[in-house]
């Protein structure tokens, strides 16, 4: 008789219990970041919120690239405002769960969600560079925790 391993199968188990039980999932802790990079993200918050494409595009390189949930990727200023025209009005936070810096480059993990709340909507990686003493985002991407499902099925057909 072959022996049963119950590892692999529990394993399996859990994972497709823990989007029933979002308590069980694993969260990271916030680690704080020099000032400089810590004013990207409260600036990104503050024109978040205030619906202020233009000034959320400004915190980019002229090179930039934004890769927003549900869009194309955006290159540049004037694309980048144009991807996050109409996308904010809503307060939000920014929270760091990595961060490394070598040079004038950096990278910034993070989570985000509507301020006041407790829990992770989603998570970012922002990429920075440093342009004249200051940080900057040279590519944003960003998603939500939920896993997209299969598509829907088709309706059936009437009988008959």
């Amino acid at each position: 008789m072959r022996p049963i391993h119950l590892a692999p199968l529990l394993a399996a188990a859990l994972a497709a219990l823990l989007p029933a039980f979002p308590a069980l999932a694993q969260t990271l802790p916030s680690i704080s970041v020099p000032p400089g990079i810590d004013r990207v993200l409260r600036d990104y918050e503050k024109a978040w919120a205030a619906n202020d494409a233009t000034a959320l595009a400004s915190l980019f390189t002229e090179d930039g690239m934004a890769l927003p949930s549900g869009q194309q990727p955006a290159r540049g200023k004037d694309s980048i405002a144009r991807a996050y025209a109409g996308g904010g009005a809503m307060p939000t936070y920014l929270r760091v769960l990595d961060y490394r810096a070598s040079g004038d480059m950096a990278y910034v993990v993070g989570g985000y969600g509507p301020a006041g709340q407790p829990d992770d909507v989603g998570k970012f990686v922002l990429v920075l560079r440093q342009v004249d003493g200051r940080w900057l985002i040279a590519a944003d991407i960003e998603n939500a925790n939920r896993r997209m499902g299969p598509p829907p099925r088709p309706a059936a057909k009437p009988a008959g």
